[in-house]
């Protein structure tokens, strides 16, 4: 198998896990996980994504903690987050939805089952484990940018060693619970977080796919 064969798998079989066994990821996995996202590019090599990983019970005590803030806090975040979602973009947020709630058999008009499912958030879908990342202030937008491919890095070293994985940009909304059930120092802004661990591959919410877009609607090609 070829190199670009390889990448191909790995991204073809990677996917949003909203379901988890409770078995935990051996700590040895973990470390060459975080080793491997660590090797992400950044500008000037800073490296600034700052992980907060969090397992065992205390995994149990931070979901309670955002499950409360989520259900008595008006959402705050450090960062600004997208205010609307529009053309090809608003699409592609209600396409995924809607396979989303297919395959729970959620009805469109079940606002309640809708809700519950949006909790499922905050308390990570059951996963064992989660990481959280922070960023500096002082790095900007850049700095952001950079934690990106931290957490697209992270997930593809997952996949490679059999740990599922979603990011969660919604523990975002409520930065303060998270800063403060972490210590976290204030010029740490949270920017997201990765639930992961090994996948329940028999819960149905595991088994729809997004689309992705093809070349002709993300690429503008300026040539000769």
């Amino acid at each position: 198998m070829t190199p670009d064969e390889s990448l191909g798998n790995l991204l073809d079989a990677r996917r949003s896990c909203r379901a988890y066994r409770p078995d935990p990821v051996p700590r040895s996995v973990i470390e060459a996980i975080l080793r491997d996202a660590g090797r992400a590019p950044s500008w000037c090599n800073v490296q600034p994504w700052q992980v907060h990983v969090v397992s065992g019970r205390r995994t149990g005590d931070f979901a309670a903690a955002m499950l409360a803030a989520c259900d008595s806090t008006a959402p705050q975040a450090d960062y600004f987050y997208p205010m609307r979602y529009s053309g090809p973009r608003r699409a592609r947020a209600q396409d995924c939805a809607q396979r989303l709630h297919q395959a729970l058999g959620i009805a469109r008009r079940d606002t309640e089952a809708r809700r519950r499912q949006l909790r499922e958030n905050y308390r990570f879908f059951g996963a064992p484990h989660v990481a959280v990342i922070a960023c500096h202030r002082e790095l900007g937008p850049y700095g952001t940018l950079d934690c990106g491919g931290f957490i697209t890095t992270f997930c593809l070293a997952a996949q490679a060693r059999g740990v599922a994985s979603v990011p969660l940009a919604s523990i975002a909304y409520y930065a303060a619970t998270v800063r403060q059930f972490l210590h976290l120092e204030e010029d740490q802004l949270v920017l997201a977080a990765i639930a992961f661990g090994y996948g329940d591959a028999d819960h149905p919410v595991n088994g729809f796919r997004t689309g992705r877009a093809g070349l002709d609607e993300l690429v503008t090609w300026h040539e000769e």
